[in-house]
């Protein structure tokens, strides 16, 4: 293998020299000196060839991770997809119900109008900027970037979506009808906020039910920080609610379905929803 590189460095220096005019001494000497330079001796057993840099395009691609893709806890709402493309939708609120007569001896009964109100839901349009992908690029690259780039798109979209949802559904503030309670646990030494305790839920519960909020899916969508609070709590809630140690996921508890979602909105300290996009 040595004396193969040498003589052909030695065989490409002559051929080169000649080609430009120098003594072929000197170009087998300056070929073998550059091969040298380079890397290309006996000791990386090359030739002149061998001395190129290789790049291998895997085609393999490195995306980034994203929090909330995830929107399991929008299961079981309505979907009203097929009208989509009109700008506003109109729901209908019905009137109180109807006071009910134990022993009535009055005739003829009075009239109660329950009077309908409506409730118009202007809908959002969610767009992204465009992507320019050149000719080049469609023809040259090792993977599929229009579908990466279709994906990269869906995926913006799909995040900005959930979080939007997850914003539209909390209460904009603590009234009497839209509940916003406080944590009260212990103060996380990393971020001062007092974790969310077991108490807290049932004080959620005992909220809703004297605002006599039907018991069965009831739906309870907790940040990642609350959820760690929860399996930081003593073993014997752990097991007997069966929170999944391999998961970390929480199991139902005290009638709620417990979800986690990382995009969660932010109140203030006074219990008022920030504006959606505050990150802090």
């Amino acid at each position: 293998m040595l004396l193969t590189a040498l003589l052909f460095n030695t065989l490409t220096g002559v051929v080169c020299a000649s080609v430009l005019g120098f003594s072929p001494v000197a170009g087998a000497v300056g070929m073998n000196a550059v091969a040298a330079f380079m890397g290309m001796t006996p000791q990386s057993a090359s030739i002149l060839r061998e001395g190129v840099y290789t790049e291998i395009w895997t085609g393999e691609l490195v995306k980034v991770l994203r929090a909330g893709l995830e929107g399991t806890w929008l299961a079981g709402i309505p979907d009203q997809s097929s009208i989509v493309n009109n700008d506003v939708i109109h729901l209908v609120e019905v009137g109180v119900d109807p006071d009910v007569l134990i022993n009535n001896k009055t005739y003829p009964i009075d009239v109660q109008a329950l009077e309908d109100k409506d409730i118009a839901i202007k809908l959002d349009k969610f767009q992204t900027k465009a992507t320019p992908i050149t000719d080049d690029e469609l023809y040259a690259i090792s993977y599929d970037k229009t579908a990466r780039v279709k994906e990269g798109h869906a995926n913006s979209i799909n995040d900005a979506k959930f979080t939007k949802a997850a914003h539209a559904l909390c209460a904009n503030k603590n009234t009497e009808t839209t509940p916003v309670l406080k944590t009260t646990g212990e103060k996380d030494p990393a971020t001062n906020r007092l974790r969310l305790t077991v108490n807290d839920l049932v004080e959620m519960k005992r909220a809703l039910d004297n605002l006599r909020v039907p018991s069965d899916g009831r739906r309870l969508v907790l940040c990642p920080d609350h959820v760690n609070d929860l399996l930081l709590t003593s073993q014997a809630f752990r097991e007997q609610y069966n929170i999944d140690r391999n998961s970390g996921k929480v199991g139902n508890l005290y009638g709620f379905e417990i979800y986690e979602y990382g995009n969660n909105p932010l109140y203030t300290t006074a219990g008022v929803k920030k504006a959606l996009g505050t990150t802090a």
